[in-house]
């Protein structure tokens, strides 16, 4: 069994649930998700998260092992959620998604599961588009013809994948934007861009309960 560790917002009962996973790099415990959950629950979106087995050994063990080729990632994430499915109220809203390369495991994924109805939606978040300074080398072929319901929330200039780019790809129309203000990969603003790392977060996380209640 995958540790699940699931937090509930203290307002009532959720008005979903998300299910989340990290980047290739960071683990669950991230700051980006450190900051990013608080303002979930607050915003009424229950949150469970875990980590991939990699992961799990590079804490386990001190390491920083890279990842493996992500199709051999994707079992885990589908084990993760059908753990969770039995673990939570069968009518419960379920979402999936991650940060980075997170997101973009649950979006291969996506369409199998929404037609199996065990999804509603798919959250992104710094999905990564292209390796940085490799625009070429794109990662989307399967989501021009995505039909679950999808929120991106990615920076302007992120390097995996900028407003510019972005605006150029074949994207299915399943898919949604919020824009993180002068946001990098991880939503951190420029220093004197009147932006910051936590308000740029609070905004995607709400979004995300927006994106969420409306589904």
């Amino acid at each position: 069994m995958l540790a699940l560790p699931t937090e509930m917002p203290d307002n009532g009962a959720p008005r979903a649930h998300v299910l989340l996973t990290h980047g290739a790099s960071q683990p669950m415990n991230s700051r980006f998700f450190e900051t990013l959950v608080p303002d979930l629950l607050r915003s009424g979106v229950a949150v469970s998260r875990f980590e991939l087995a990699y992961m799990v050994d590079n804490r386990e063990n001190g390491k920083r092992r890279p990842p493996p080729r992500i199709e051999k990632l994707l079992p885990e994430f589908l084990a993760a959620v059908d753990q969770l499915r039995e673990q939570i109220d069968p009518g419960q809203k379920l979402l999936i998604g991650g940060k980075s390369m997170g997101g973009r495991i649950a979006s291969m994924l996506a369409d199998e599961l929404f037609d199996a109805q065990k999804i509603k939606g798919l959250v992104c978040l710094g999905y990564p588009f292209h390796p940085p300074k490799k625009p070429e080398n794109l990662r989307t072929a399967h989501l021009a013809d995505l039909k679950t319901p999808a929120l991106f929330a990615q920076g302007v200039r992120d390097p995996f994948g900028t407003r510019d780019e972005v605006a150029g790809y074949e994207l299915s129309s399943a898919i949604s934007f919020h824009w993180v203000d002068d946001g990098d990969h991880d939503f951190g603003p420029r220093g004197k861009s009147g932006f910051t790392r936590k308000g740029n977060i609070e905004g995607a996380a709400a979004a995300l309960a927006d994106f969420a209640a409306a589904l």
